[in-house]
């Protein structure tokens, strides 16, 4: 068994799934690993594959070409999860939708399919609550700066919700958890960037600025409450705690 392990970045697995599709070792005699590998096998050869912007752009474009924009759409979303096994998964999908072509995505007896379609549905599931639940800071009333901590990798496809919304506007919305920022110039596309941890450090400062915004946003969340109809229990299912650390309405004043 031959196993191909490269970073979580979405170049680094279609430039893995590259390799591993042109390696003529037969699929059965492959697998697909994300780094880092916690355990090696024995009689296994690893083989790790550095990110190439050239050998991901062929793959999507044969994706998108032989199987469908949809499926292209599935598996980045796949992509985006934080499941261990995605990156096999979407191998062993994308091995089908050469085969078969568009009809791919409908077949849901297929193993490999109906776990690329699991994947893609929780990141975007977590997407969508996530341009819900965002929460921006002023900072001197020039920049407006959000901190998440989503499970899925879903920082760039949030930010094309708020590029939309707020095209005039300078903001920044960072993961804590991958130390990656998207960063939004006023009337400019929005770029992505790595943080260090001091970096992080200090723009962490920025949720505890307050102003006149943020306690009468405070007052207004804990004013619209009914006290006899309140329903902590329901509360947390449909808002689970996870997704309050950096919510302004849940922060104490």
């Amino acid at each position: 068994m031959t196993i191909y392990t490269c970073d979580e970045s979405f170049e680094g697995m279609m430039t893995c799934i590259y390799y591993a599709w042109a390696s003529g070792l037969g699929h059965r005699n492959i697998r697909l690993e994300l780094e880092p590998v916690l355990q090696s096998e024995l009689f296994c050869d690893y083989v790790h594959v550095d990110a190439d912007k050239e050998k991901t752009e062929k793959v999507v474009r044969s994706v998108r070409r032989k199987i469908s924009d949809l499926a292209y759409r599935q598996i980045y979303l796949a992509a985006m999860s934080f499941e261990p096994d995605r990156l096999d998964a979407i191998y062993r999908f994308m091995l089908l939708g050469f085969a078969y072509g568009s009809k791919v995505t409908e077949m849901l007896g297929a193993p490999p399919v109906v776990r690329v379609l699991e994947l893609s549905r929780k990141t975007g599931n977590e997407a969508h609550y996530f341009r819900e639940f965002a929460r921006f800071s002023s900072v001197d009333r020039r920049i407006y700066v959000s901190h998440i901590e989503p499970k899925c990798n879903i920082l760039a496809i949030t930010s094309i919700h708020f590029a939309d919304r707020m095209p005039s506007e300078h903001w920044m919305i960072i993961d804590d958890n991958r130390l990656i920022a998207s960063v939004h110039p006023k009337d400019e596309p929005f770029y992505l960037t790595r943080l260090t941890s001091d970096e992080l450090a200090s723009l962490a400062e920025t949720e505890r600025r307050r102003d006149e915004f943020t306690e009468l946003w405070q007052e207004f969340f804990r004013s619209i409450g009914i006290e006899k109809r309140r329903n902590y229990d329901c509360q947390r299912t449909m808002l689970p705690l996870w997704y309050r650390k950096h919510m302004t309405e849940f922060q104490k004043g």
